[in-house]
C-alpha cells in the first residue's frame, strides 16, 4: 500500500509569533488492508500523517520517516510486529512504540512503550496514547506505564456502579476505579503504590489473609457473612450494604494479585 506522505506543515497562530508545527508521522503496520484503511482514516482526521506498511520489510524500509510506530503484534505466517520494534529500538531508540495485540499472551512492557489490546482498547485509547507521546518524540526513549489501560478494561466491563480495586498479594493498590477514588476523596493516582491495610487498618488481619489466599490459590472469594461487606466501604443507608467479590488476576508484571469488587445491595 503506497501513498504520498508529504504534507504541508501546520501553522499555529499568525504574525511574528506564528509557530510551524510539523505533523506527527505515525507508522501503521498491519497485514490486513481493511485495518490499515480504517486506522489511517481515523488518524488523519485527528491531524496525524500516516505511513502504512503491510509487511515487516516494508515497515523497516520506512523507519527513518516516522515519529511514532503502531505495530500489530501477529502478522500471520509466523511474523510478528515485535521484530520491527526491535529494529526500530536499535536504530532510532527515541521513537515510541505501541504494540497492538488481540491476546494477553505477552507481558506488558519489554520492547514496546505501550501495549493495547485489540477488541478491548478503543480508538480513543490509541489516540490518547499517541497524544501522550507527541511532546516527547525527540527526547529519550519513553516508557509508559500500561497499567491504566490494562486494568481500566476490567473496570469498564464491570460498570460504573461497582467499586474496583486491583491489589498485589500484600494489599498494595495497583489500580482503583473512579467510583472508589471519589468515595474516598482522592484522585485515582493517589492510591497507586499505597497499601490498603495501612490506609484502612480497621479491615484487620482477616481481610489481609483473604486477599493473600485469593492471590496465592487463584480461588474466588465471595462475602456470604450476612452481606457485611468490607469495612473500608461506607454504608450509605441502614437498608443497604456492600456485597464483596474478590477474584485472582495476573498483574501487569506477572505477579499474582487480586481484584476486590463490591456493589451496593439491599439488605433482607
Amino acid at each position: 500500500m503506497s501513498e504520498d506522505i508529504s504534507k504541508p506543515a501546520l501553522t499555529q497562530a499568525s504574525g511574528p509569533q506564528a509557530v510551524t508545527l510539523t505533523p506527527i508521522r505515525v507508522l501503521l503496520l498491519d497485514d490486513r488492508e481493511d485495518n490499515l484503511v480504517l486506522r489511517s482514516a481515523i488518524l488523519r482526521q485527528k491531524g496525524y500523517e500516516v505511513v502504512t506498511s503491510s509487511s515487516i520489510e516494508e515497515a523497516e524500509a520506512k523507519l527513518h520517516l516516522i515519529d511514532i510506530a503502531v505495530l500489530d503484534y501477529h502478522l500471520g505466517a509466523g511474523e510478528f510486529g515485535t521484530d520491527v520494534a526491535e529494529t526500530l529500538r536499535r536504530k532510532r531508540p527515541q521513537v515510541p512504540i505501541i504494540i497492538l495485540s488481540a491476546t494477553l499472551e505477552r507481558k506488558f512492557g519489554g520492547i514496546a512503550d505501550m501495549h493495547l489490546l485489540k477488541g478491548y482498547s478503543s480508538v480513543d485509547d490509541l489516540v490518547s496514547a499517541l497524544r501522550s507521546f507527541e511532546g516527547k518524540k525527540r527526547g529519550s526513549p519513553v516508557v509508559v506505564d500500561a497499567r491504566d489501560f490494562y486494568y481500566s478494561r476490567i473496570s469498564m466491563a464491570m460498570g460504573d456502579d461497582i467499586v474496583l480495586e486491583v491489589l498485589d498479594r500484600e494489599g498494595t493498590w495497583q489500580y482503583v476505579n473512579d467510583y472508589f477514588a471519589a468515595m474516598n476523596g482522592h484522585k485515582r493516582a493517589w492510591f497507586v503504590g499505597k497499601n490498603l491495610f495501612e490506609q484502612f487498618p480497621q479491615l484487620g488481619d482477616e481481610w489481609r489473609e483473604i486477599v493473600r489466599t485469593v492471590a496465592d490459590t487463584r480461588e474466588t472469594y465471595i462475602d456470604r457473612r450476612g452481606f457485611q461487606g468490607a469495612s473500608h466501604l461506607p454504608t450509605q443507608s441502614p437498608h443497604w450494604n456492600w456485597n464483596v467479590l474478590i477474584f485472582p488476576i495476573k498483574l501487569h508484571d506477572d505477579r499474582d494479585g487480586a481484584v476486590l469488587t463490591a456493589r451496593l445491595i439491599e439488605k433482607k
